[in-house]
């Protein structure tokens, strides 16, 4: 396998989990249906900040060198990122990155936070994350059109082309870390997992609203 085989499996496997975190659902979902900017910023700045302490606490512990200098410049881009979107907020938060990842991170990234390989924190963290988080900014994208907001659907675009830089650098590090079928198995049940757990938690906040996630493809 490589990292191109690798990840058209990843999402054939997962396809439907996907499509559905894909749906303008999603957002009804992550706002508890409160479809309004703040919150929908607010959700947005809580996903930053959580991706920043899973990928900080990953670069001060982890041994393989390039692995370790990737989760930095990945830990201080989604420190940018939760700045950023604050800063779009007309009256943000008056906590730092820090102190907003001090808030319950979710359950996909509690499992992440758990991982202690490098070949299990790539492929869950920069890969299925980010295949998460790029459906996530173009449901946002899509809310700020919507809203006639350019410039806050701007900030979610360029958000999102950072994002599939790390998509694509965690990829090009599989390549790099996975020299045996068994590691590559490992990295896509990882994967896999991740998905499926962003896609629980969705289907979960959907159920407690009464509306049913299968009725969305």
């Amino acid at each position: 396998m490589d990292a191109t085989e690798f990840r058209e499996t990843v999402e054939a496997s997962k396809r439907t989990e996907l499509d559905r975190l894909g749906s303008s659902q999603l957002l009804v979902a992550l706002t508890d249906a409160e479809l309004d900017a703040k919150s929908v910023l607010g959700v947005a700045a809580g996903s930053e900040a959580a991706a920043y302490g899973t990928f900080s606490s990953w670069a001060d512990d982890e041994d393989h060198e390039t692995a370790r200098e990737v989760f930095e410049t990945v830990a201080d881009q989604e420190a940018e990122h939760y700045e950023r979107v604050v800063a779009a907020m007309e009256s943000g938060p008056d906590e730092n990155v820090e102190a907003a990842n001090a808030a319950d991170p979710g359950p996909m990234h509690g499992y992440l936070r758990g991982r202690d390989d490098t070949v299990s924190r790539v492929a869950g963290g920069m890969v299925a994350r980010s295949l998460v988080s790029l459906r996530t900014h173009t449901q946002i994208i899509g809310f700020f059109v919507n809203q006639a907001d350019e410039k806050r659907a701007n900030l979610f675009r360029e958000l999102k082309s950072e994002t599939q830089e790390t998509l694509g650098r965690g990829l090009e590090l599989l390549d790099e870390l996975c020299d045996s079928e068994e590691e590559w198995e490992r990295a896509q049940s990882t994967a896999e997992y991740v998905i499926q757990l962003a896609y629980d938690d969705y289907a979960d906040a959907l159920g407690e609203l009464g509306l049913n996630p299968k009725s969305v493809c």
